[in-house]
Order: structure tokens, then sequence, then C-alpha cells
């Protein structure tokens, strides 16, 4: 039975969409013992998802199964109402960007991974898991992020090298958003678009300057708090409470649970990082409420491991 947190609240002025109710946050339709990301799921909710072949094999091993796979999502889209802003369909791995009107992202993505495995497997006549574990999903915020992941999205094939532009990859959105051929009938392509221009030629060739200026960028991870969110501080505050309290569910990965936590950069600010004393205090503090591991505070203070350890093992006696 999933985890929910909170009953339905209305989360006003938090993502810029229509619809703003917490649904629920899921760790997974039941607790066992291995681990298990953290789901935030409400209505209007958008994310990247990731999903990776089983043993890191290929998924898509010929035209028919990216063509099979595209059909499977239009049609988990249209059954759950979800929208698809940009995708992009790897050898072993696929990303999608899905909004989620209804918040309702476990369902769909039960539905999409478990009829196309049935259907790769049939099709090629083998048995066992398709997918490596559980998608991966990272909530974005619309305004300020949407844009920069979908084009981290069609241009995943341009920084493995598979290809030197992102219109020669045809198993992207990438050539449909840019109008280089007729979209997907998945694809929702009109928001991102409007972002560049009310004229849809000129939004187009904007938008291909933008892609294009992507190539070589710092990666949009960069800002991702617990492996579970991306956006501007605001968006990140208004989200954090969902997983107060979650910190001894050892079931959801350390990262996540503690995703409300203070950065090393604040605990140890000036004053604590010239006076010992102080920065001792810290360091049993992060390692012990924050849940930082003993290598990540060593590391960030270029102290030695065995250092920490010994701070560590002092306080709890």
């Amino acid at each position: 039975m999933g985890i929910n947190l909170i009953k339905r609240y209305e989360l006003k002025r938090t993502l810029g969409v229509r619809s703003l109710f917490l649904t629920s946050v899921y760790v997974n339709d039941k607790l066992c013992d291995m681990s298990r990301p953290l789901r935030i799921e409400f209505d209007g909710a958008i994310y990247h998802v990731t999903s990776r072949g089983d043993a890191r094999e290929p998924i898509f091993i010929t035209d028919t199964d990216h063509i099979l796979f595209l059909d499977i999502l239009k049609k988990t889209c249209e059954r759950f109402n979800w929208l698809c802003y940009a995708y992009c369909l790897m050898d072993n791995h696929y990303h999608l960007v899905i909004e989620t009107p209804d918040g309702n992202l476990s369902k769909g993505m039960r539905q999409l991974n478990g009829v196309y495995t049935q259907s790769f497997n049939k099709r090629h006549q083998r048995v066992g898991h398709v997918f490596q574990g559980r998608y991966k999903a990272i909530l974005i915020e619309k305004e300020s992020y949407l844009l920069q992941v979908s084009r981290y999205v069609v241009l995943n094939p341009v920084r493995a090298k598979i290809v030197e532009s992102p219109d020669e990859w045809k198993w992207s959105s990438y050539r449909g958003t840019a109008g280089i051929e007729k979209p997907h009938a998945v694809l929702t392509i009109d928001w991102i678009l409007r972002q560049f221009d009310k004229r849809r030629e000129k939004a187009q060739k904007n938008y291909k300057e933008f892609v294009k200026s992507g190539i070589g960028r710092e990666s949009v991870w960069e800002g991702v708090r617990g492996q579970s969110l991306l956006g501007r501080e605001g968006f990140v505050k208004k989200l954090i409470y969902c997983v107060k309290g979650q910190e001894e569910i050892k079931e959801i990965p350390r990262q996540q649970r503690f995703i409300g936590r203070p950065c090393l950069e604040t605990l140890f600010n000036k004053k604590s990082a010239t006076n010992i004393q102080k920065r001792n205090v810290k360091i049993v503090e992060s390692v012990e409420k924050y849940s930082y591991s003993q290598k990540e505070v060593a590391d960030y203070l270029g102290l030695h491991y065995s250092t920490i350890s010994r701070l560590i093992k002092r306080n709890q006696f």
C-alpha cells in the first residue's frame, strides 16, 4: 500500500498551472527491503522520466520497436490524460518530459513500461525483465526549467556522440518540434514554441537556435535537490514539506529522505570554518542530524576521512 503523507491539499502559487492539488507522495505500492525512490505526485506536476534496459541491454532493437513504443506512449497519454513535451529513444534507455494534469505518474508508468515489456518480449521471443528496476523521475518547475530539460532530452544523441546534430536522430521529438517533419501524434509542441514566438515559423527557427546553443553547456541537473526536485528556491521550498517526517523510512534513498536539509555550504559558514570547535560541532551535526556521509563531509572540508570518523566516535561516548 502506498504511503499517503498528505490528504488532498491545495498548493497555491506553487507551479503556475491551473490545477494545484497534492494527491499523494509515494514510496512505492508497498514497502520492502530494497531502496525505493520517492514519488511526489499532484495535479499538474511535470517530470523528466528515464527508464533503462535491464543490465544495460537494448530496449530498442529494430525500428519497429521504436514505433511500437511511441504508439504505446500515445495510448498511455490518452488514457491517463498526459501531455508529452519531449522524448528521446536511445538504444538502451529513453527520456520523456511529461505533464500529469491528474497527478497519476505512477499509474501511467506501470501501464507504459508494462505493456511495452509484454510487446517487446513477444516480438523477440524473450521472457523476463526488459527494464532495470523502476523508472527515475525528477519533478521540474515548468516556468524555469521545462525548456532547458526539453533541450537536454533532444540533445542526448549529440552528447553520446552518436550524431553531430539533433536533427540527425529520428527517434526524438526534436524534428517534430523544429518543423522538419510532422510531429508524432504523442507530442505536444504548442507550449514550447509559444515561448519563442507567436508565429510558428519564427518560433521553430528560434527553437532550433536555442537547442543548438545547448551543445556543450553544463548539465541542467546541477541544481537538482535530493535527486527529486528541479526548480527555483521558492518552488523547492513549497514542496520540501512533503517529505518531512520521512527521514526514518530507510526504503527511501537517503538523498531523497533528507531533501530539505541545508547544504554543506550553509552548515559550514565562515564562522564555523575558522573556529575549530564550531567546525567540529557542525561536522557531528552534518552526519548525525542531516545524514551526510562522513566521506561527503571530509571531501567538502578537505579533511581525511579518519578525522571525521574520530570526531563522530568521540561524540557517541
